[in-house]
């Protein structure tokens, strides 16, 4: 039991909107290009005029990006251990560094893509154009009086 609102909204498909932020494009056209700077992402989609200002992606393509990257890295150090018996620290600094910092700023642009895609597919923080954005203060009344 529950309340019907007779508000018909059309299914968002969460891999495919994820899929089109991956690639940096909008999540509900796919053509249109999602970023107008390295990570910062367009107001409205050029193409069918979506917006995409409602984003919140914030911190955690960062973490993703260092999840991945991690775990690359680690390998790596495994594979130069188990190849080489006594490798130099030097071999670590010249194959390591360099790869710990172009691999992250590589991958966030994609990371943040499919954040905004999957929010964009969930209708999470204005996405919804039928309801509020339950992340502001003034879509709940207990919590306006604190601005």
């Amino acid at each position: 039991m529950g309340v019907e609102l007779g508000l018909e909204q059309e299914p968002r498909d969460l891999w495919r909107s994820v899929r089109r932020g991956l690639m940096c494009r909008c999540p509900k056209c796919g053509e249109g290009k999602l970023f107008r700077a390295y990570l910062k992402v367009n107001d409205t989609c050029p193409k069918c005029g979506e917006e995409l200002f409602h984003h919140r992606a914030d911190d955690l393509p960062p973490y993703i990006a260092i999840l991945i990257v991690g775990h690359v890295l680690v390998g790596v150090m495994l594979e130069l251990e188990m190849r080489q018996q006594n490798i130099s620290p030097m071999a670590y600094l010249m194959t390591l560094v360099p790869l710990a910092i172009i691999l992250p700023l590589a991958l966030l642009p994609s990371i943040k893509g499919a954040v905004v895609g999957m929010q964009w597919a969930n209708r999470m923080h204005g996405f919804d154009p039928i309801g509020p954005d339950r992340a502001l203060p003034e879509a709940d009344p207990a919590l306006a009086h604190r601005l």
